[in-house]
């Protein structure tokens, strides 16, 4: 592990000189939680540099107030740091939220992108909900809601079979400082509305997954990001929740590396 000259904690993987493939981790999490089996398997080909978001895993509390530009911001200071020209995004839940900003004011620096279940256009009323709901986890923290959350996450017959890995999930959301997490998660509710029919438009080559019963992510959702972007693919992934690239990290990486593959030529 390393840590940035703005105290971000990264790894960069994989063999130098090859094409860069920057992954981002969703709320609560950190990118060996979340890209653990996935970052190996991209590192036989692309250099892979993976970071913990602003007061996640590793990296420090941010100064700024969370948004989607200082998230996004944070990424490209660290690709500064370092040196690297331009990246594939990849972003799981937040994080294609914050690469889709990202390509957004800074599409020079973006390759392509890798959008994994990522929320998008919710309605008037639901979006209301989720930034209500958003708003009351400042009081409890991500404990005030976790169980519901990891429900919400993984189907059930992965929870009752493999119980060591949802209680390292549950640990690491239960490590988060708890205004930071509020924070974040205000931008995971209410950061969709300024990528709706995004403006500059996005015109990156784009791969769009999701689970078919991803509650928060849904295939709806996929196909409408998709349709915004213009030339984007879509994979919907079937019978797995939100948390399916734990379940099935393989569903995952196959998808990532046939269309940066296909990409390379």
């Amino acid at each position: 592990m390393h840590i940035s000259s703005s105290g971000t904690a990264y790894e960069l993987t994989g063999p130098e000189g090859a094409p860069v493939v920057a992954l981002i981790h969703g709320l609560g999490m950190d990118r060996h939680s979340t890209w653990g089996a996935i970052a190996p398997v991209l590192a036989e080909k692309y250099r892979v540099l993976s970071y913990d978001l602003c007061g996640h895993g590793a990296t420090a509390i941010p100064t700024d107030k969370p948004s989607l530009t200082v998230l996004s911001e944070q990424l490209i200071s660290l690709m500064d740091e370092l040196g690297i020209e331009q990246a594939a995004l990849v972003g799981f839940s937040l994080g294609g939220m914050i690469n889709r900003r990202c390509a957004m004011d800074h599409p020079s620096r973006v390759s392509v992108l890798g959008i994994l279940n990522s929320p998008h256009e919710r309605g008037e009323e639901q979006q209301r909900l989720v930034e209500e709901r958003a708003r009351d986890t400042s009081a409890g923290g991500p404990g005030a809601t976790i169980d519901a959350t990891l429900q919400r996450w993984f189907t059930e017959g992965f929870r009752r079979k493999h119980p060591e890995q949802v209680t390292a999930v549950r640990d690491v959301v239960m490590a988060n400082h708890h205004e930071n997490y509020a924070l974040h998660r205000q931008v995971l509710a209410e950061g969709v509305v300024e990528l709706i029919r995004p403006e500059p438009p996005i015109t990156h080559p784009t791969l769009v997954v999701t689970c078919e019963f991803d509650s928060g992510s849904t295939p709806a959702m996929s196909w409408a990001i998709a349709r915004e972007i213009g030339e984007a693919d879509v994979v919907i992934i079937p019978d797995l929740q939100h948390l399916g690239l734990i379940e099935q990290p393989e569903l995952f990486a196959a998808p990532v590396m046939e269309f940066l593959s296909r990409l390379d030529g």
